[in-house]
């Protein structure tokens, strides 16, 4: 049966809930550290303003998809509405997840008194991402017409690749590309942007259900962009292989750049499988 517009049953349903919880833990979470904004012991980095902007534009995306599903203005919207909610749990979880294990790690000076707002924000956005997990395995068990290409193995993986170079970014603050500037460096650094923006344009156009316009069959365009994403990453992993066994500027490792490392060998292996999958589909069809 259609649902009747402002159907109070509607906010009943676990998918309803979760979305109720994860615009709580969140608006608790980012308040929290907005009330201890002032304090010594927040160490406002390029980590404090990645979490700080995963809570607030989470919350304000999950609260537009509450009201949209809500109010059934789903046709009006003019994005796959198969896809836009899953893609938005998926990077939600990635993200929180980033947020909840950095937040406590790097923006917090661990002195002997921690403001007791800032470990219960740090407890609320675990909360926040075990809302976001729970969401994205409801739509994930979904029948298969009710599911759209964000959420299979394929379209996880476009997620979890924006996810990595976001990572990357947020990673390599001045402190390293002062110590590790040269021209192989940045090299990796036009890979990330180039590759992040190959796997974002997908994503849009899977939202924006566009890949019957596109002049070449998507499948080969997708089978183009992951091999080309392998090969510049392949070099990526290269050149960091080569930073952490002949440091050449830093006398000591950092965990900036070991997370560095460690994220472009997980996003080549993300773009491997990828790769993989858009060749079987491209094999299928053939």
């Amino acid at each position: 049966m259609p649902v009747v517009l402002g159907e109070i049953s509607v906010l009943t349903t676990p998918l309803s809930v979760v979305r109720i919880l994860e615009m709580l833990f969140g608006c608790t979470t980012f308040s929290l550290v907005s009330l201890a904004n002032n304090n010594e012991t927040i160490n406002k980095s390029n980590t404090y303003t990645f979490c700080m902007f995963t809570w607030c534009f989470f919350f304000i995306l999950t609260a537009l998809i509450f009201l949209v599903e809500f109010a059934q203005f789903q046709s009006l919207v003019p994005i796959s509405w198969k896809n836009l909610p899953i893609t938005m749990a998926l990077l939600g979880a990635l993200m929180t997840l980033m947020a909840s294990i950095g937040f406590p790690y790097c923006a917090i000076k661990h002195k002997k008194f921690i403001d007791p707002r800032l470990v219960a924000a740090s407890i609320f956005s675990c909360l926040t991402f075990l809302a976001y997990a729970a969401e994205a395995c409801i739509m994930k068990v979904r029948n298969a017409e009710q599911r759209g290409y964000m959420a299979t193995t394929p379209g996880f993986l476009k997620v979890y690749e924006v996810f990595g170079a976001c990572v990357v970014f947020v990673t390599l603050d001045g402190e390293v590309v002062t110590c590790e500037a040269g021209p192989l460096f940045w090299w990796c650094m036009a890979v990330y942007c180039s590759c992040f923006l190959m796997s974002l344009c997908t994503i849009g156009v899977m939202l924006g259900e566009c890949t019957g316009r596109c002049p070449v069959p998507f499948d080969r365009i997708l089978a183009g962009f992951g091999s080309l994403c392998v090969l510049m990453y392949v070099t990526a992993v290269s050149y960091w292989a080569w930073a952490l066994v002949h440091p050449s500027h830093c006398n000591q490792y950092t965990w900036k750049v070991i997370t560095a490392a460690v994220m472009t060998c997980l996003n080549l292996l993300a773009y491997t499988v990828d790769l993989a999958f858009s060749i079987k589909l491209l094999y299928y069809r053939a």
